[in-house]
């Protein structure tokens, strides 16, 4: 089972950019399509981008175009930039496998300030 670390968050104001890490051990990263999913209070996790095993990209409409996952399979990292932040995208956000599985790590906050 994947253990997962996130980081990089933090206080923002609205329009600056923040770039979040994701470390992953006991599974190889090569191996699975890979997700940043976001769950702000009193809210549903959801998922926000999506990075297959052949790099192909997928995002939550919302965050189209100010969004963008990475992944470096050599260091077991999957990664998310974020430009042109907006206090809607507040929230603490988590990697995982996509679909989800297993057990989540504990997230790293963002706020953005308006």
């Amino acid at each position: 089972q994947a253990q997962l670390v996130e980081s990089g968050g933090g206080l923002v104001q609205t329009g600056g950019s923040l770039n979040l890490s994701c470390v992953v051990s006991g599974t190889p990263l090569y191996f699975n399509a890979w997700a940043w999913f976001r769950q702000a209070p009193g809210k549903e996790r959801e998922r926000v981008a999506r990075i297959t095993t052949t790099n192909n990209t997928a995002y939550l409409d919302a965050v189209k175009g100010r969004f963008s996952i990475s992944r470096d399979n050599p260091k077991q990292s999957v990664y998310l930039q974020m430009i042109s932040l907006q206090p809607e995208v507040s929230g603490v956000y988590y990697c995982n496998l996509a679909p989800a599985y297993g057990s989540w790590g504990r997230g790293t906050q963002v706020t953005v300030s308006s």
